[in-house]
């Protein structure tokens, strides 16, 4: 636990000049407890600021092992590795689950995209070849209408 706490480095904000929004909290804990269970708006604050700790925490852990990497960006594994530096190793199987989960739906809506891209060109030339009929109809309608006005005189 606590002895770790030297070993990352010092943490770049103070907890309570993070607000985790509200919303989000009260969902995550609703979740976690049993139906009919209520919690004070106090323990509400408590559990918003831990989070916000543990947050400030496992990015500055995660930050150290990018920095061993001679890196700028932190990934996945860095976290991972962080985890298993604050002695959360229970997280970690759960977390790469989660990973999983998040990459798949990642690469599901870039096919997505790819195929909505497909469509948008293949829509775009119908577009094209419609917009060409319209401008044969807009003549169509001016022609009616001057045949109508022939007929008024």
């Amino acid at each position: 636990g606590f002895t770790q706490v030297s070993r990352c480095s010092k943490m770049a904000e103070r907890p309570e000049d993070l607000n985790l929004p509200n919303a989000v909290i009260t969902r995550i804990i609703k979740e976690a407890l049993p139906d009919g269970v209520n919690i004070s708006k106090e323990a509400r604050s408590a559990i918003s600021r831990a989070a916000s700790v543990f947050v400030l925490y496992a990015t500055s852990c995660a930050n150290n092992f990018a920095v061993k990497g001679k890196r700028k960006t932190l990934n996945a594994g860095d976290v991972l590795s962080a985890m298993e530096e604050m002695e959360f190793q229970r997280f970690i199987a759960p977390l790469k689950e989660s990973l999983e989960v998040y990459r798949r739906e990642q690469k599901g809506k870039k096919e997505a995209r790819k195929d909505k891209d497909k469509k948008a060109d293949s829509e775009e030339q119908d577009k094209s070849r419609e917009e060409e009929n319209d401008d044969d109809d807009e003549r169509m309608e001016e022609e009616e209408q001057n045949d109508d006005e022939e007929v008024d005189n």
